[in-house]
């Protein structure tokens, strides 16, 4: 195999003295793989790497990849993502992918992390009561998203609205009010799960938009796609760059035809 120095380098950080046995079997596999992945693709990334390893685990829980999860939890934790943030990653995972796809996920974070030696359970992050949590969660929605939280009210038929009820109580005053990750980091996150489900298109040009707003600007959030494309493959990843062009079009963009 001819892996570049980079790629070597990029591997080793993340797992010191680990012995591929897909090198032994599919060595021109691991030889492509590896340098794309760990040298080209970091090459044009200006995350840090506890940040690129959090959005990647985030993206394998939306993929449903557990075993690939439990390889780059351990790389996470190598470079100093704590159990904490690793927690939370998985509970902002929840009210996305939905907890039957959540729950195997559950089980693997907690046994990589016992066998680490790390006490279960972690400490608490909740903010929120049962008589907090939606008025926090309304108050949180409209930080980030501004007038189209009312406007979402507004326009629900009325046998909708325990639907809006629901997203400002359990989406955001049950996962987004918790402490572990701030507001920027946590809307990366969803931005992250958003387009490695694929078939999103609508919920991601939202949290484009909602990442602008804590700061994430498009750069940041190219950079991102760029750092999932090993991991999601191309379509999922061109159709989230055509919505960050639609929603945060680069400035020398030609203007969209009227």
């Amino acid at each position: 195999m001819n892996i570049t120095p980079a790629a070597q380098a990029n591997h080793d950080e993340l797992f010191p003295g680990h012995v591929s046995q897909l090198a032994v079997t599919d060595p021109e596999f691991v030889e492509l793989f590896d340098n794309f992945a760990f040298d080209e693709v970091i090459a044009q990334s200006n995350l840090s790497t506890a940040v690129r390893l959090k959005v990647t685990l985030a993206s394998l829980i939306a993929m449903q990849t557990v075993t690939e999860y439990r390889v780059m939890l351990g790389a996470a934790l190598n470079v100093g993502v704590s159990p904490v943030e690793v927690k939370e990653i998985l509970y902002q995972a929840v009210p996305y992918v939905g907890q039957a796809r959540a729950f195997d996920f559950l089980h693997a974070t907690n046994e990589v992390l016992v066998a680490r030696g790390v006490s279960l359970p972690l400490q608490g992050q909740s903010t929120t009561t049962a008589d907090t949590r939606e008025t926090a969660g309304l108050a949180l929605r409209r930080t980030v998203f501004g007038e189209t939280t009312d406007a979402a009210y507004r326009a629900g038929p009325a046998d909708q609205r325990h639907l809006q009820d629901f997203l400002s109580a359990n989406c955001f005053g049950d996962y987004y009010t918790r402490t572990g990750l701030d507001l920027a980091t946590r809307e990366l996150l969803t931005f992250a799960m958003l387009v490695s489900m694929g078939g999103c298109e609508p919920q991601v040009r939202g949290h484009i938009q909602g990442n602008l707003v804590v700061g994430n600007d498009r750069a940041m959030l190219l950079d991102v796609l760029t750092q999932l494309l090993p991991w999601i493959g191309y379509p999922r990843t061109l159709n989230a760059v055509a919505c960050l062009n639609e929603v945060a079009p680069h400035p020398s963009s030609p203007p969209a035809a009227s």
